[in-house]
């Protein structure tokens, strides 16, 4: 399954991976995590198309985590206050902070390209296309929606 995850790093690491409607679907943190055991824990929920952060300025550890992916990396161009990122995740059961950091991070990489996920949906239906979700994670590697439907390379880098 191809999911977004969002990471928060730092002493404690969050974790949380969500879908291409943005529903979440697992959360979680650890104390001291290496690369590999975060790796492991994303690769336990699916693999990421996209890493995001949720700072302008992605640490090395998650531009690391989505080289080993080979994802598209997301940042948001400014740094969101606490109270912002509280009431993003408010309607979710997200008590720990990293996590809920991690998951504000998933949910704006979401954000940011929803209307093209709805909109590759909307085609790849008229289309006939029986996993859309495919054809998502592929317009998120940077194929077009006509590339990503007939199968072709994608154009770009």
């Amino acid at each position: 399954m191809d999911i977004l995850v969002g990471i928060d790093t730092g002493k404690t690491v969050g974790i949380a991976c969500i879908d291409f409607k943005g529903r979440l679907l697992a959360h979680l943190h650890k104390r001291f995590a290496g690369m590999e055991s975060i790796v492991s824990d994303i690769m336990m929920v699916g693999t990421p198309v996209i890493v995001a952060a949720d700072k302008p300025v992605p640490s090395e550890l998650i531009k690391k985590i989505n080289a080993a992916f080979n994802a598209r990396l997301y940042a948001p161009d400014y740094e969101f206050s606490a109270r912002e990122k509280r009431a993003a995740s408010k309607n979710e059961d997200i008590s720990d902070i990293h996590e809920r950091d991690a998951y504000f991070a998933a949910m704006k990489a979401y954000h940011a390209f929803e209307n093209k996920l709805k909109q590759a949906e909307r085609i790849a239906m008229k289309s006939g296309v029986t996993n859309v979700d495919d054809i998502k994670a592929k317009v998120l590697r940077k194929y077009s929606i006509s590339e990503a439907i007939a199968g072709r390379e994608a154009n770009r880098r």
